[in-house]
């Protein structure tokens, strides 16, 4: 694998696992509720919007990321031990 391919899998990676963690946290039940989905209105927090989302966010692009990162080493690390042998 090229460089330039693995950079670009790495930043693939990473914002599908931006957008699904996204789409994850949007869903769920605790974060509707949070949003106004209580009955009327009631328990409304407006405040995950700045503290859970850019979490979920930097989770969602880092996690795929690493692990892809890992991955890449163990394949390039493995590759250069077959070339010495």
């Amino acid at each position: 694998m090229t460089r330039n391919a693995t950079t670009c899998g790495g930043c693939l990676l990473s914002a599908a696992g931006t957008t699904a963690a996204t789409l994850w946290w949007g869903t769920s039940g605790r974060t509707r509720r949070h949003l106004g989905n209580g009955f009327e209105g009631e328990g409304t927090d407006y405040g995950v919007l700045w503290t859970e989302l850019p979490l979920v966010a930097v989770a969602g692009a880092a996690l795929p990321a690493l692990v892809w990162g890992l991955v890449a080493y163990a394949l390039s690390r493995r590759r250069r031990s077959e070339r010495h042998r």
